[in-house]
Formats: C-alpha cells, sequence, structure tokens
C-alpha cells in the first residue's frame, strides 16, 4: 500500500496570529522577534507584507528596520500560538490519528491507513488548507507526498496558503534540482562540507556514491543519501503518543559574550541546575553529558563524555561539563551562547555499583539537598534560593532557564 503523508506548515504562523488580533497592524510589515536585552533581538518570523522589503528570519531587529522604518515589532506570545497549533491539530484530527507535530507550527498527518491514493490525498489537502482558513483565520501551505522528507518540502515549496503534490514518479523533476540546503537536516555547515566536493543540489547528493557520503558527513552522509533519494520510510506518530525520553538539555544565548572560564562555569551550574531538575521530575538519571558552544563568529561545536556513574545531581553535571569545556576549548574567541545536555538516561532507583573510593553518605546527602531545593523553588519561586556563585553576574545569574525556555521542534528521529 502507497503511503500518503501530508505535511502542513502554518504560513508566517507567529506573525500571522498576531495580525489577526490586532486589527491596526494587518496592513502594515509586522515582525515577531526577541528580546533585544536578552541579545534574542532577531526575528522570529515576518508577515508577507514584511516579507516584501527582503526582511529575512534569524537577522537582528535593527537590520530589519533599515530595511522597512515602518517596521512593527512585536513579542512573541507563546500561550496563544500553543491554543492556534492545538486547534489546528484539531482539524488534521478529521482526517487521521497519525498527527506528528514539528514545532509548534508544523506537522506531519499520514492519511493512508484507508487505502487512499494521491489524488485523494490532494483533495483532503485542499480541504484542509480551506478549513484552517475559514476556522482558525490564518493560511496554511500543505506538502502531499509518499515519505515524510518529500512531503515537508512539499509544503515548503509553495507559500502562502497552497497545496503542493510530488509522487514517486516526478520527484525527481521537482525536487532534485533545488538547493542542498533545501534538504531536511542539511544545515549550514553541512552544506559548506558538500559543496567542496562540487554537492549544491539534492540531486547531487542523490547520485553520490554513498560510501563517498559517509567518508564527508559520517552516518548522516548515508541518511541524506536516502533521503533525496525518496527512501523514508520513517512511521508519523499518533497523536497525543509521547515517544521516549532520550535525553534533557537546556541552552541559552547569554545577555554578553562570556569571557573567561568563571563566566562558563557560572552559566554551566545556570544550566545544570535546570537539567537536573528535570530529570528529577522525569525520574532519571544520566550517563552521559554533552555541551554545546557557539562563539561570537557563530560557530558551534559538541562535546560529550561518559560519567563514572548516573546522576541527578547538578553539580556533578556542571563539574563534567566544565571538565569538558576546558579540555576543548582554547580561548580563541568569547563565547556567545551555551547548552547542556544529560543524555543516555536511566530510570531513576536502577541498580549502581558502588566504590570504596566514594563517600555514599555525602553524596546522598547532595541529593536529598536538591531535592528540597525543588521544593523551596515549586513554593517560593526559583529565585527564593541560589547558589553564591550567581551573584558573580547579576545578569547571566538571574537566568531561569527551566521556565523561560524557548519552543524549539522537537527532532525528526
Amino acid at each position: 500500500m502507497q503511503r500518503i503523508i501530508l505535511h502542513a506548515d502554518f504560513n508566517a504562523f507567529y506573525a500571522s496570529v498576531e495580525c489577526l488580533h490586532r486589527v491596526e497592524i494587518r496592513d502594515k510589515p509586522v515582525a515577531v522577534a526577541g528580546d533585544p536585552d536578552k541579545r534574542h533581538g532577531i526575528i522570529l518570523t515576518k508577515n508577507q507584507y514584511a516579507k516584501s522589503f527582503g526582511i529575512k528570519t534569524g537577522e537582528a531587529i535593527w537590520q530589519a528596520k533599515q530595511k522597512a522604518p515602518g517596521l512593527i515589532v512585536v513579542p512573541p506570545n507563546y500561550p496563544l500560538y500553543l491554543k492556534f497549533a492545538r486547534m489546528g491539530r484539531e482539524i488534521y484530527a478529521r482526517y487521521s490519528s497519525q498527527i506528528e507535530p514539528f514545532g509548534l507550527d508544523e506537522a506531519w498527518i499520514d492519511i493512508s491507513s484507508a487505502g487512499r491514493n494521491m489524488a485523494e490525498g490532494e483533495a483532503i489537502a485542499q480541504e484542509i488548507r480551506e478549513r484552517v482558513r475559514d476556522e482558525l483565520g490564518i493560511t496554511v501551505s500543505v506538502g502531499v507526498s509518499f515519505n515524510k522528507v518529500f512531503a515537508k518540502l512539499g509544503s515548503d515549496l509553495k507559500k502562502p496558503d497552497a497545496v503542493t503534490v510530488i509522487t514517486g514518479s516526478d520527484y525527481k523533476d521537482k525536487i532534485w534540482p533545488l538547493p542542498a540546503g533545501e534538504l531536511l537536516y542539511v544545515g549550514r555547515s553541512t552544506n559548506v562540507k558538500l559543496r567542496r566536493y562540487g554537492m549544491q543540489t539534492i540531486g547531487d547528493i542523490a547520485n553520490a556514491r554513498p560510501e563517498l557520503l559517509k567518508c564527508i558527513l559520517g552516518k548522516w552522509g548515508l541518511v541524506l543519501h536516502d533521503f533525496a533519494n525518496g527512501l523514508d520510510d520513517s512511521p508519523v506518530a499518533v497523536m497525543d503518543c509521547d515517544p521516549p525520553v532520550k535525553s534533557i538539555g537546556n541552552s541559552c544565548t547569554t545577555p554578553r559574550d562570556m569571557c573567561s572560564d568563571e563566566d562558563v562555569k557560572l552559566m554551566f551550574y545556570v544550566l545544570s541546575e535546570s537539567v537536573a531538575a528535570r530529570l528529577r521530575e522525569g525520574g532519571f538519571l544520566c550517563k552521559t553529558v554533552q555541551i554545546g558552544l557557539r562563539d561570537s563568529e557563530l560557530y558551534s561545536f559538541e562535546r560529550q563524555c561518559k560519567l563514572r556513574r548516573a546522576t541527578d545531581i547538578s553539580s556533578e553535571i556542571a563539574g563534567a561539563a566544565f571538565a569538558l569545556f576546558s579540555q576543548n576549548y582554547s580561548w580563541r574567541r568569547p563565547l556567545r551562547s551555551i547548552g547542556v545536555r544529560a543524555a543516555d538516561l536511566t530510570p531513576y532507583g536502577s541498580p549502581v555499583q558502588l566504590t570504596l573510593t566514594e563517600d555514599e553518605s555525602k553524596r546522598e546527602k547532595k541529593e536529598k539537598l536538591e531535592r528540597a531545593i525543588d521544593d523551596i523553588r515549586q513554593r517560593f519561586g526559583h529565585f527564593a534560593i541560589e547558589r553564591a556563585i550567581m551573584l558573580k553576574d547579576s545578569a547571566m545569574g538571574s537566568i531561569n532557564p527551566k521556565e523561560e525556555h524557548v519552543i524549539h521542534p522537537v527532532g525528526f528521529f
């Protein structure tokens, strides 16, 4: 049975919702952006009018205002966007129970279980497009294809308020001429590597030798080769079916560049406290700690290490993170953003191999202390109790990544 997969992507989602709720700005260039004072002052999304000025997602607010002096910039209202995302999924649920969100504004919908063909899939996509416009007051672009990767590509090909069908017989004509960066998981760094070997389009990836792609990109080269050739068979998850948690992390762009080990150590404690608290909430311990760094020129890298024993103690996570940092960064440039992730999770209470060299009673005291801190913060707020290191820098020490989070797309895998 041929699969019929839809990918629905709300057009300029945040900006569209803001314009819907603010009549006075509907006919003006509008952008939703972060807070410049927290160095999150970039364009998150813009309406079609702002797009006509050449404003791009990800550029700084001051750059956007140079292009459109009358640009109206509004802060994000995530509770409102969550409400519209839920209403959108309620519309999708009229056609299938297999609905897999990809961030707030995107979702895959598998409608193949009823034995439909591609023409029926296109008709349903058109119905969804019209219902979203009529019932929610915003627009959506829908891709229709035989796998998730090509369905997502289809939703990007025509915007706004459009349906694009990509079939097994025409994907080479529609997909292969596109730039390589249009393929899912071909980011800026990967694109640069591919260009070095003369691969500039998706077709170039599809026709490359798998051995060469593996040499360039490791196992991801083989994944991208499959994607480009339409060999994605990943299923669409059932709506409200939570996938198993594989890792827990937090990252942050700091209010100022980090220029010293002390700055980095402070931020590792800020982030590790959030990660550890979320581990305890989920009933997990982690065996691996991963860090991610991005410098002032936006060069980024990640490193990870195995822990001697699984933990949910923030000081142990922060200590492992800082040791990784010290081993792998030489301060060529200041750092702009930083992240900590706990991976290789195991349930709390799993058997632990004790050692003769560690004072287990001290470790138990640390665990009890952190759980007591969780209770205090739940009752009186996050900043009711803090580590002394947080007082060294009021701007960075006042960050609360556990609650002041940004909503990101979930991983494809």
